[in-house]
C-alpha cells in the first residue's frame, strides 16, 4: 500500500466516496498535525476564507484610498519621456536598500558642486534635479540633447579644463533636459554619454573624440556661462543653446599673434629677474623667447607635431644665453636661459594632469602626464642641443650661480606680477579676470618669498602652501563669479614653476656631471608636484569648508567625496 494513500474502513462513506476522489493520493502537504482523526468531522469552514490581519480596518472604520497609486521598479521617473512620448510618474526607477538619500539640490549653489556632489553618487542614489518641468509635452529628441552635451564637454576638454567638472557640466546640461539616467564618461581623447530611459528601455549612447585642443580662457568663461544658463534657466531651449555655442565657436581670440609673441618676451624678462637678473638681462631674455616663439609658430605652419615645436622654441633662449656667455658681457646667462625656460614650462598641463589623478581619473591623469613629459623632454632636447655647443665652445656656463641667491622682495615682487599679467595674455584671459589673476601671482610670490627666504622654510613646503593659497583665491574668485578656476589659477602659478633647477640639471647633464644633474632635475619635479598638489588641495578646502549663499550644510554634502576607498 503506499503510504501517500488514505485508508478508509469498509463500510464507512466520505463525501467523496462517489465521485472517486478517495482513490486520487494526497499530497504531502495534505498531512498536517491539525488533520482531525478518522471519525471526527471536520470542523465547519470559516466565514471569511481570508485570515483577519493586525494591520485590517477594524468594522465600522472606512479606509482612505491612496493619493497616487503603487508604482513599479519599471517606471522611469518623472519627467523622463519614454519611447512612446508619455510622461511617466515620480517614483525612481530602482529604489535603494537604504532608501532615497535626502539631499537637496538648491539652485543658489554653483552647478558645479550641484553636479558634482550628484556625480560621485551612484547612479542609483541619485536624487531627481530641482526643476520645473518644461512647457513642451514631447520635450527634445535624446539624441539631439546628447549630442548638445557632447559639443560643450568637447570644448571644456579641448581648453584644459579638469575631467570631474567636464563631467560635471555634461551631467548638469543632460539633466537640464529631463535625461535624468545619464552618465557621462570622459578620457583625454574620447568623450562618451549614455542614457537610459529605464530598466525596460534599450539605452542610447554617444560619443565624441578631442582631436585639437587649444588655450583660450575667453572661450572657456563663455562656455561656462552657458551651462551655468541652462542648469539655473527653466526656459533655456535646446535651439537657443546651440545658437550660444555656435556663437563661441565662431568668436575670434581676443589677442592678436603680435601679441602673444609680446606677451611671451615679457614672461621670459621678468622670470629673469625673479632668478636675479638685471634690465639687460631681462631685454636679453625676452628677446631670446621671441624668437623661440616666432620659431614654434613657423614649425606649427609647416605641420610638425608639437614635440618638435618645443624643440624649437626652447633652442633661441638657450642660444642667446650661450652667447652673451661666449661674448664675456658679464651678464647672467643662467638667468637668460632660465627666464625662457618659465615660458615653456607646461604648468597649465601639470596641474590638470595631478587634479585628474587626485580625484580617481586616472587614466585621464596618465595620459596627461605623459603629455607634460613628451613636452618637457621636447624643452630637454632643445635646451641641451645649445648647451652641448656652448660647452664644445668653452662657454662660461657655471652651475653654482645657482647657489647664489639675491634677495629683492620689491623688485621680485613686481616681476611676479608682470610675469603673471603675460602668462594671463598667453592664456587668451578675458580682460576683467587678469587684474585677479595678476594680484593672485603676486600674492604667491609673497608668500613663497615669506617661507623660504625669510622663514627658512625647505622649497618644497614653501612652493605647497603658496600654491594652496593660490588653488583657494582662484576658487573663491570662480564661486563668486559662477565660472571656472582656470583663469584666476593657471597665471597666478607662474612665478613658482621650477624655471631654474630645470636649468641647472640640464646644463649639469651637458657637462656630464650626473651627481649634480640629476638632484637639481629631481628637485624640479617635487617642485612641480607640490604646485599642482597645493592648487587641488586650496580649490578641495575652499569647496570643503565654504559653502554658497542658500547652500545646505548637511554632512551629505561631501559624503560624495567617498567614491574610492582603496579595498
Amino acid at each position: 500500500m503506499s503510504p501517500d494513500r488514505q485508508y478508509v474502513p469498509r463500510g464507512v462513506s466520505t463525501p467523496d466516496a462517489d465521485t472517486g476522489e478517495n482513490l486520487k493520493p494526497q499530497s504531502d502537504e495534505a498531512h498536517s498535525a491539525f488533520t482531525p482523526p478518522l471519525g471526527v468531522p471536520l470542523p465547519p469552514p470559516p466565514e471569511d476564507e481570508h485570515p483577519t490581519s493586525e494591520f485590517a480596518v477594524p468594522e465600522g472604520l472606512t479606509s482612505e484610498a491612496p493619493s497616487e497609486p503603487e508604482g513599479s521598479a519599471f517606471v522611469p521617473p518623472a519627467g523622463v519621456k519614454t519611447q512612446n512620448n508619455q510622461t511617466t510618474g515620480g517614483f525612481p526607477v530602482i529604489t535603494p536598500p537604504n532608501g532615497i538619500p535626502a539631499l537637496r539640490l538648491t539652485k543658489d549653489a554653483p552647478w558645479q558642486d550641484r553636479m558634482r556632489t550628484m556625480l560621485r553618487m551612484p547612479i542609483s542614489e541619485r536624487p531627481a534635479p530641482e526643476r520645473v518641468e518644461r512647457q513642451d509635452e514631447t520635450g527634445p529628441a535624446v539624441p539631439r540633447v546628447l549630442d548638445l552635451t557632447l559639443r560643450i564637454a568637447e570644448l571644456l576638454l579641448a581648453g584644459g579644463e579638469g575631467a570631474e567638472d567636464v563631467e560635471a557640466a555634461m551631467l548638469g546640461v543632460a539633466h537640464a533636459y529631463g535625461l535624468d539616467r545619464c552618465e557621462p564618461t570622459v578620457t583625454f581623447t574620447l568623450l562618451s554619454v549614455s542614457y537610459q530611459p529605464s530598466l525596460v528601455d534599450d539605452p542610447v549612447t554617444a560619443s565624441r573624440t578631442v582631436r585639437r585642443r587649444g588655450t583660450d580662457y575667453t572661450r572657456l568663461s563663455a562656455v561656462f556661462r552657458l551651462v551655468d544658463d541652462i542648469t539655473s534657466q527653466d526656459d533655456f531651449t535646446l535651439e537657443e543653446a546651440y545658437r550660444r555655442l555656435a556663437e563661441i565657436r565662431r568668436n575670434r581670440h581676443p589677442y592678436p599673434g603680435w601679441a602673444l609673441t609680446v606677451a611671451g618676451g615679457g614672461l621670459a624678462g621678468a622670470a629673469s629677474m625673479l632668478v636675479g637678473g638685471d634690465w639687460p638681462v631681462f631685454f636679453a631674455a625676452a628677446i631670446g623667447a621671441m624668437l623661440g616663439d616666432r620659431l614654434a609658430w613657423l614649425a606649427s605652419g609647416r605641420g610638425l607635431p608639437e614635440f618638435y615645436q618645443f624643440v624649437a622654441a626652447a633652442m633661441p633662449p638657450a642660444a642667446m644665453g650661450v652667447a652673451l656667455s661666449l661674448a664675456n658681457s658679464g651678464l647672467q646667462a643662467s638667468a637668460v636661459i632660465t627666464g625662457g625656460l618659465f615660458a615653456l614650462i607646461p604648468g597649465r598641463a601639470l596641474v590638470a594632469g595631478v587634479q585628474d589623478g587626485l580625484t580617481g581619473y586616472y587614466i585621464t591623469a596618465a595620459a596627461r602626464l605623459l603629455e607634460v613629459g613628451y613636452l618637457i623632454v621636447g624643452i630637454v632636447c632643445g635646451v641641451l642641443t645649445v648647451l652641448y655647443g656652448g660647452v664644445q665652445l668653452d662657454a662660461k656656463l657655471n652651475p653654482e650661480a645657482a647657489l647664489r641667491h639675491v634677495e629683492r622682495p620689491v623688485i621680485q615682487i613686481l616681476a611676479a606680477m608682470l610675469l603673471a599679467l603675460t602668462f594671463c595674455i598667453l592664456l587668451q584671459q578675458e580682460r576683467h579676470t587678469v587684474l585677479f589673476a595678476t594680484l593672485n601671482g603676486g600674492v604667491a610670490w609673497v608668500v613663497y618669498g615669506a617661507l623660504a627666504d625669510t622663514a627658512r622654510v625647505p622649497p618644497v613646503a614653501a612652493t605647497t602652501v603658496a600654491a594652496g593659497l593660490v588653488g583657494l583665491f582662484g576658487q573663491l574668485l570662480s564661486r563668486y563669479r559662477y565660472a571656472s578656476a582656470l583663469p584666476y589659477v593657471t597665471a597666478a602659478i607662474g612665478p613658482l614653476l621650477p624655471g631654474s633647477a630645470t636649468y641647472f640639471g640640464l646644463l649639469a647633464l651637458a657637462q656630464g656631471n650626473l651627481d649634480r644633474g640629476i638632484p637639481h632635475l629631481t628637485q624640479a619635479a617635487a617642485l612641480a608636484l607640490a604646485i599642482a598638489i597645493g592648487v587641488n588641495l586650496g580649490g578641495e578646502a575652499a569647496r570643503l569648508f565654504l559653502k554658497s549663499p542658500g547652500a545646505p550644510s548637511a554632512p551629505s554634502d561631501r559624503r560624495a567625496a567617498k567614491r574610492t576607498r582603496g579595498f
